[in-house]
């Protein structure tokens, strides 16, 4: 199992749609996730700062090819349009990604 951290900036004025989105998440795709063997999906809001802290954890075996099968999801694409619209993409994230992924440095069970 992998824990991953992830961090990305939200747009003052769309915190209470992506909020509403998320007390809905669609069930298509937590089940799309489920299927790529993502577990334990918590996003945080940092409102003072906008900000959104994702954490997760990858119970599988192929990194990539998980990632892949949920991104080629039309359910998922079509909900990513929806909450992309809400974030603010940080200025140093690697050209790759949206949002920036962290380094775990501390991690006590």
């Amino acid at each position: 199992m992998q824990r991953m951290g992830m961090v990305i900036g939200i747009k003052p004025e769309k915190i209470s749609t992506y909020r509403d989105l998320h007390a809905q998440a669609w069930p298509q795709v937590l089940a799309k996730m489920t299927e790529g063997n993502f577990r334990n999906f918590s996003i945080f809001l940092h409102e003072a700062e906008c900000l959104l802290f994702g954490y997760w954890e990858y119970h599988g075996s192929d990194l990539e090819k998980d990632m892949a099968l949920v991104a080629a999801d039309l359910k998922t694409q079509e909900w990513w349009a929806l909450t992309d619209e809400c974030q603010r993409p940080l200025p140093g994230r690697a050209e790759s990604e949206h949002w920036a992924m962290m380094k775990e440095v501390f991690y006590h069970s």
